[in-house]
């Protein structure tokens, strides 16, 4: 399924079924036209092959009469061949033995060698070499010689070598529907399951554009209108810096929407992540929270941090930083005046954990499993236009961490993130045990689990 604006599943939309079935279609074409030239191929090898050891056995039998008739010429015996040089006189013909005739020079009548040989048809007579013939209404192959006082002509059926053929295009004519449509069906799941994604990311990004001139639309619309109305009319000096004012606000707003798109384009067409650097967790946050105090005095806001000294983890720490400028950030503009945010940082025997607590309005339950989607805002209050979070999420999903979003102690939100640390510590028995580290309490809430990348 994919997720529409304002958390709704869209279905996939017909034409990806469409496109998948067209393309299903013409694979079967090709398929079919694979299929008939290996059967046609098939058919020529296994056809040739029988073909060939019938030619074999009548060139047998023929070598052996041409040397038995000239044995019997060496020897001056003259004349039919004996009863004894006959063969196949047990044969059926169904069985394709091989039939022999002798012509003597001159004669209007073949003699069968071979009981049960049907008659020769005269012109058969000459044959030479191998050949087919129709003999007494069925296909036979012939081979003849000459051989002194006449010519040997031999020849077998072929009957059970056209039903061989026809029973080969029968079993490939009925196993052709089915190969068929197991090869539809395959490639038309394979094809919707290939055009899935494509479809989903083309819906993304028209879900995406939409939403982004949307946001953009705001803020210029503001710009245009104080300009028009500054234009419009005479106004006073303190008019005119009010309107400059507004002008200027919308304008950073605006700045800060094509900034946030930017960064997000970066880094969904990035080929390749930054280079991975061991990034001391503790001292980031340190030098984040540092460049926040000032916003925080002025809203009045109580900012604290507190960190581990081996939370190592490995990761760009561009990103990193941008991850943990959002968080704060996000958590500075809804936390009203007076209120507290606390940034810690910890460490366990495996992982990693930054975790920011607010005071604010919190996220409410069926807002968690949206909030990380893109121009999602939880909140109605003004500022910002639901990019930070989404970033944060990219930057979490890039480099292998884990969400968990939840209540923080103080009545807001809680955004925590993981890591799995650089080194982390040997496995309880290989070292001196240390005490567990604590859980900090949340309100009765349900935690969104959104793990990273594999």
């Amino acid at each position: 399924m994919i997720r529409g604006r304002g958390g709704r599943a869209a279905a996939p939309s017909g034409g990806v079924h469409r496109h998948a079935r067209d393309v299903a279609l013409r694979a079967t074409l090709l398929a079919l036209v694979v299929y008939l030239v290996a059967c046609a191929v098939a058919d020529v090898v296994v056809i040739g092959h029988l073909g060939g050891s019938v030619d074999a056995r009548l060139s047998g039998r023929l070598s052996a009469l041409v040397k038995s008739a000239a044995g019997r010429t060496a020897a001056g015996r003259l004349g039919p061949f004996p009863a004894t040089t006959q063969t196949g006189a047990r044969d059926d013909l169904d069985d394709a033995p091989v039939f022999s005739w002798w012509v003597p020079t001159g004669s209007s009548a073949a003699l069968a060698l071979s009981a049960g040989a049907p008659e020769l048809p005269r012109p058969l007579f000459g044959v030479s070499g191998t050949s087919g013939a129709t003999i007494a209404g069925r296909p036979f192959r012939l081979a003849g010689a000459g051989v002194s006082g006449g010519r040997v002509v031999v020849a077998t059926s072929v009957e059970q070598l056209s039903s061989v053929r026809s029973t080969l295009l029968v079993a490939e004519g009925a196993v052709l529907p089915f190969v068929l449509l197991t090869f539809f069906l395959v490639a038309t799941v394979i094809g919707r399951r290939a055009a899935a994604p494509v479809e989903r990311a083309r819906q993304q990004q028209l879900d995406f554009t939409a939403d982004a001139s949307h946001e953009l639309r705001t803020p210029l619309s503001v710009i245009e209108a104080e300009v028009g109305l500054a234009l419009s009319t005479e106004r006073s000096r303190d008019d005119y810096r009010a309107s400059l004012e507004r002008v200027a606000n919308e304008s950073r707003r605006l700045r800060g929407i094509v900034d946030d798109l930017l960064w997000l384009a970066r880094l969904d067409t990035v080929p390749s992540a930054p280079a991975e650097e061991p990034v001391d967790l503790g001292a980031l946050v340190g030098a984040c929270v540092g460049r926040f105090a000032p916003i925080a005095r002025q809203r009045s806001i109580t900012l604290s941090s507190s960190g581990a000294p081996d939370a190592v983890v490995r990761a760009p720490a561009e990103w990193l930083d941008r991850l943990v400028s959002v968080l704060l950030d996000n958590a500075c503009r809804y936390t009203g005046s007076g209120g507290r945010v606390e940034v810690t940082v910890a460490s366990s025997a495996t992982r990693a954990t930054l975790t920011v607590d607010d005071s604010g309005p919190g996220i409410a339950e069926e807002d968690r499993d949206d909030v990380l989607r893109r121009f999602h805002r939880a909140s109605p209050s003004p500022g910002g236009a639901g990019l930070g979070l989404s970033i944060a999420d990219t930057v979490v999903r890039a480099t292998r961490g884990r969400w968990e979003i939840g209540a923080a102690p103080a009545g807001g939100a809680r955004m925590q993130v993981s890591w799995l640390r650089l080194n982390p510590e040997p496995p309880e028995g290989s070292r001196p045990a240390v005490a567990a580290e604590p859980a900090a309490p949340l309100r009765p809430a349900t935690t969104v689990t959104r793990p990273g990348l594999p």
